[in-house]
């Protein structure tokens, strides 16, 4: 179990970037309490995050306590309505809270592929690279391991661009139980439909499959999706450029995981397998 820290708050966003501040990571969030309503601004570590943290979401936010931001509020888990239950799921969007949770696992020595390791440390640099790993450490067999984590809020039951996926008929997933949808991993904005959508995780991917191949480390990429209603895991075909990248990765050694949560309302998290199937 895994709780975000202090009051949990909930909030509708406005819009974002917030009127106040044009950084796309600020947004304005409308909470209402016992004294009325108010606008404040919130960080939003996802961005949009594909809708999830944008205009008219539903959040959930825990306060900034560093008084020289400017934002009151950190957007960490986003409201996603469910109509095959009739009710909300939430949906894990700051991508630093799957890093908290993998953290929080690895001192409970409670993930499987990576059980009674020695020691880790977090953000350290491999010489030869220009990146800091989530996760450096010694595992139960005193070999070197390097595992990089990368949140995976967004799912669907298929995978395919968002031009594709309004043309299809609402009703050809009815028979499809609502958990069973495919989580996916890169999607958001780029400049050309060709580009890959983060640059920054195919460093990474790319990085450690250099690393797996000079035989000195163990090398992981922990997928963590903060949401109930999946029941696989694949790298994006909207990326190919970043599928390509996960497949050669795999084919020299790197270890593919998958991890999934599930929140509930009031901040609580709660691990539903770390053996996610991958596609």
């Amino acid at each position: 179990m895994f709780a975000l820290p202090g009051k949990v708050t909930q909030g509708i966003v406005l819009k974002r970037p917030s009127s106040s501040c044009k950084t796309p990571y600020v947004a304005d969030v409308l909470i209402s309490d016992e004294n009325g309503t108010i606008s404040n601004m919130a960080h939003t570590p996802a961005l949009g995050c594909c809708g999830l943290c944008d205009q008219n979401a539903t959040v959930l936010m825990t306060l900034v306590e560093n008084k020289k931001n400017i934002c009151n509020y950190r957007v960490d888990l986003s409201f996603y309505f469910e109509p095959k239950i009739n009710d909300s799921i939430v949906i894990g969007t700051n991508p630093k809270i799957a890093e908290e949770l993998v953290h929080n696992m690895l001192q409970q020595n409670a993930l499987g592929f990576l059980k009674d390791i020695h020691s880790f440390q977090r953000e350290k640099k491999i010489e030869g690279t220009n990146s800091r790993f989530d996760f450096v450490g010694i595992d139960a067999n005193n070999i070197p391991f390097i595992m990089e984590v990368k949140n995976v809020p967004l799912a669907d039951y298929v995978d395919c661009t968002s031009k594709d996926r309004k043309k299809m008929d609402p009703r050809k997933f009815d028979h499809v139980p609502y958990n069973h949808k495919i989580a996916y991993f890169p999607d958001g904005y780029r400049k050309q439909a060709k580009d890959t959508i983060s640059p920054r995780a195919l460093k990474h991917m790319n990085e450690l499959a250099d690393l797996c191949a000079s035989k000195q480390y163990r090398t992981i990429m922990c997928y963590v999706i903060q949401r109930e209603d999946v029941s696989s895991f694949q790298p994006s075909v909207i990326d190919p450029i970043y599928r390509e990248a996960f497949y050669n990765a795999r084919d020299k050694g790197v270890e593919m995981r998958a991890i999934q949560f599930k929140w509930d309302k009031n901040g609580n998290s709660q691990l539903i397998c770390d053996d996610l199937t991958i596609n």
